[in-house]
């Protein structure tokens, strides 16, 4: 039985989120979608639509309790659209560029924008180095969740991020992207704020870097 309205409600109260009726509606579309494609492509191992609700929409909507994004966001490696696509629900007036490479995860991406009825997302194959080389200094944002190549990543966003541009990461544990770049000789692309704990989780953090370095 798809997921109720009311019951993503609930779900996102525990975050201290608070969306109108048309977002949540879309939210319980959305994992709709999710689950039925999950079958078919491997697009979450979280399979119970309550723990979809948390674990992606509401663990990527929190940063808006925080921060006041505005303009364009990148979202980097947007697997199945988190946080990327999640934020673009709960602010609709944002511009998202989501880049996703594998053609399958492109194509659910499409189908959510379609059935969601979300306009100024784009969908994009491109690796995030060509990407970033083509709009430089092109966004306010980028946003980067349960990628690999960190350090690489991080120096591409760099490139594209407008001189007050900034970089949120969803990460687990205790290491920071600071320790992530410190070997790779990039250690001052990024002056790091203090991560935020996400609620209902042990570990999870999302991290910001403030552009200090022009790329």
């Amino acid at each position: 039985m798809p997921i109720q309205p009311a019951a993503v409600a609930a779900s996102l109260a525990d975050f201290g989120i608070s969306l109108g009726l048309r977002h949540l509606e879309q939210i319980a579309s959305y994992v709709d979608l999710l689950t039925r494609w999950n079958r078919a492509i491997n697009l979450t191992a979280i399979l119970d639509p309550g723990e979809i609700v948390t674990r992606h929409f509401a663990e990527s909507i929190y940063i808006t309790r925080f921060v006041d994004l505005q303009g364009e966001i990148l979202d980097v490696g947007s697997g199945a659209g988190f946080p990327g696509l999640a934020i673009k629900i709960a602010r609709p007036e944002l511009r998202v560029v989501l880049l996703e490479p594998v053609a399958k995860k492109r194509a659910f991406l499409k189908e959510v924008v379609r059935e969601c009825k979300l306009d100024r997302v784009e969908v994009s194959g491109s690796r995030v180095e060509d990407y970033c080389a083509q709009a430089m200094g092109g966004f306010e944002s980028a946003t980067v969740r349960a990628v690999g190549n960190l350090p690489m990543i991080l120096r591409a966003t760099a490139r594209c991020l407008k001189r007050s541009g900034s970089v949120y990461l969803w990460l687990a544990g205790d290491e920071g992207p600071q320790d992530s770049l410190k070997d790779s000789g990039y250690s001052e692309l990024f002056r790091w704020s203090e991560p935020t704990p996400l609620p209902v989780s042990r570990d999870r953090k999302i991290w910001r870097g403030r552009l200090v370095a022009d790329c």
